[in-house]
């Protein structure tokens, strides 16, 4: 394999009837991507848990400057490592534990959870409990069997796009109408 893609800041959708399990119908988006493997979050799947309940679980007090931040969705980042918390955000911000992504960061030291309870976090959050992980040629693998789509990211998917509508919405970039991908052969 001599061409390397690089899917890093890609929204990978999952294609119905070829990804199963926990990331079935599934919109990742990728933070990391190198030939050691691959790291996302889905970005479509929120929990019955909020920030509020989260900030609450890990001894953070609540004031009224947390705002209503604190009614927002935590959401299933992916399999591996469920119990730790990832923040996808903007703007970038000086946090200890951050990777920087083009205009966003993912940052999963408490201090910026410590910023969210005071009302000092970012404008634009997403929290996971969780992630989805590749090794070195398995996500390249998937992608040569057709189980993932990829289009490019944007802040308003991520940060302003209801979950329930990020799936349809990334695949209207591609000119791709849901109803178009059964996953099962049509009919005449």
């Amino acid at each position: 394999m001599g061409s390397t893609v690089n899917l890093s800041r890609q929204l990978l959708l999952a294609m119905p009837g070829q990804v199963s399990g926990d990331l079935a119908n599934s919109v990742i988006f990728v933070c990391e991507h190198t030939p050691d493997g691959a790291l996302g979050l889905v970005i479509n799947r929120p929990t019955d848990i909020t920030v509020g309940d989260l900030l609450r679980r890990i001894d953070l007090d609540l004031t009224e400057e947390t705002g209503d931040v604190q009614s927002t969705p935590v959401f299933f980042g992916g399999p591996v490592q469920t119990d730790r918390g990832f923040v996808l955000h903007a703007p970038i911000g000086g946090y200890s534990s951050s990777i920087v992504l083009g205009d966003v960061a993912l940052t999963t030291s408490r201090d910026i959870l410590q910023d969210v309870a005071v009302g000092k976090g970012p404008l634009h959050l997403l929290i996971t409990l969780g992630y989805a992980g590749w090794g070195a040629g398995q996500l390249e693998s998937e992608m040569s069997q057709n189980a993932w789509l990829n289009v490019a990211s944007t802040n308003h998917i991520l940060f302003e796009t209801p979950a329930e509508n990020r799936y349809q919405i990334a695949l209207s970039q591609l000119g791709i109408d849901p109803l178009m991908l059964a996953g099962e052969a049509g009919h005449a």
